[in-house]
């Protein structure tokens, strides 16, 4: 059971690692950790997940805590309920981009605040393991229904400034993304669907944006002609990836310079944050446009916090999450999507040519390497160190990064596995090409 709390979620194989006991003690725990009241509870079109909802719902009342039920929704959607209903707690019952056969839960305070395994996750599963849950309450807890699909969907379409028509191919894989396109009904964007039917079999592809032969039947709708972009929506709908006119793959941190040039139309000289992976040119681009750049660390718990606490509106991750103040310093793939939208509408020329110039860096890409333990991992991050570290500027937000005139790298351990993360770019493609074998060599020497 160990094995299902990870760093931001708890997530597993269900049958075995994920089951219906497991999760009503997950919920025992999760109040018994928080004193929490009212719960609003979302969960993804995976075929476990309703009894999984009905087990959390059990364990939760159990202890006084009354439930919302949100029903089938995306998380970005999850996050807007929990303030939207005054909750001071919300769960998402999912497993996000992973394969069919697992399942999980996403755990939030007040606010949408995640729970991290630094800041309660460790704690449930040490009062799951040890069952010290709180004495069942007198009078159990309720389970109510409530809808705020709607809402959100007008929340985020408020945010759509275009001079004109957008037509979009949208890949929502089977999953949640359906939910988060209702903000463009009612909007100038028009979109085809993709695999718009939920379903927890995935059957199509799986839903994963970071995979990009994920994307391949996206690429091929939007070659058909007539489209100014497409979007491909991950199994939850938290995440997003991007292509352009020509159906070639936009690499995140290009969409968070994008989507960061909206924001700071509409809030001028905003903070804004982007992930320790991101290309320079993100970082120009926010200056440029005259907002205050920000560098995060890796994990959306980690971002969420630096937002709040710099009072940021916005921020993108190279993974596709991208993160908005107002909703609730939470993701909105759809949000993401109108910004883009916003800039290609008012632009007057296609999304390739407005990526052109910010993609001006050459990017390593993330490359893993598998060690055959983590302190293994740690010597080779000691050795970068020592090797580096005095030659360039260095600092260790998350792992080791180190700038140089021309190039920077940044080198993370993974919080799970033996596993080192290499991010490298470079000014010109040889130095990218000839600095990533440099590095790697240190690491797998």
């Amino acid at each position: 059971m160990a094995g299902i709390f990870k760093a931001y979620d708890i997530r597993g194989v269900y049958g075995t690692e994920i089951t219906e006991g497991i999760v009503r003690d997950i919920a025992r725990a999760f109040v018994t950790f928080l004193g929490c009241k009212k719960i609003a509870v979302g969960r993804d079109c995976r075929v476990s997940s309703g009894s999984l909802f009905d087990a959390f719902a059990a364990g939760a009342t159990e202890l006084g805590a009354d439930v919302v039920d949100l029903g089938l929704c995306s998380t970005p959607i999850s996050y807007y309920a929990n303030a939207k209903l005054g909750c001071d707690a919300s769960v998402m019952i999912t497993a996000s981009h992973n394969p069919k056969q697992y399942n999980g839960l996403k755990l939030c305070r007040a606010s949408a605040v995640p729970i991290s395994g630094a800041t309660g996750i460790a704690d449930i599963e040490r009062i799951v393991a040890e069952k010290s849950f709180a004495p069942a309450a007198a009078k159990p807890g309720t389970v109510s229904k409530a809808d705020v699909g709607a809402d959100y969907a007008a929340f985020v379409r408020s945010f759509a400034q275009l001079a004109k028509p957008v037509r979009i191919a949208c890949d929502f894989a089977n999953g949640m993304g359906t939910w988060e396109a209702k903000a463009f009904e009612g909007t100038p964007i028009s979109f085809t669907s993709l695999y718009g039917e939920p379903d927890g079999d995935f059957p199509n592809h799986e839903a994963n944006p970071l995979k990009t032969e994920t994307l391949a039947d996206l690429q091929a709708e939007v070659r058909k002609g007539g489209y100014d972009f497409g979007v491909a929506f991950d199994g939850d709908a938290d995440r997003a990836g991007f292509v352009d006119e020509k159906g070639d793959i936009i690499p995140m941190d290009m969409i968070t310079a994008l989507v960061a040039e909206d924001m700071l139309r509409q809030n001028p000289g905003a903070a804004i944050f982007y992930d320790l992976r991101s290309s320079w040119a993100v970082k120009e681009t926010i200056e440029a446009h005259g907002g205050r750049p920000m560098m995060s660390r890796v994990g959306h718990a980690f971002i969420k916090q630096q937002m709040r606490e710099a009072d940021a509106v916005f921020a993108g991750e190279l993974s596709g999450h991208y993160y908005f103040k107002a909703n609730s310093t939470a993701e909105s793939s759809s949000l993401a999507a109108i910004c883009v939208a916003n800039i290609v509408s008012r632009a007057g020329k296609p999304l390739s040519e407005l990526i052109a110039p910010i993609r001006r860096y050459f990017a390593s890409g993330e490359i893993n390497t598998k060690l055959a333990s983590k302190a293994d991992a740690e010597r080779v991050l000691a050795t970068l160190r020592e090797r580096y570290g005095s030659q360039g500027r260095a600092f260790e937000l998350d792992g080791l990064s180190v700038e140089f005139d021309t190039w920077w790298f940044n080198v993370r351990c993974s919080n799970t596995e033996p596993l080192i993360r290499l991010n490298l770019e470079a000014k010109t493609a040889e130095e990218m090409a000839a600095k990533r074998d440099e590095i790697l060599a240190v690491i797998r020497g």
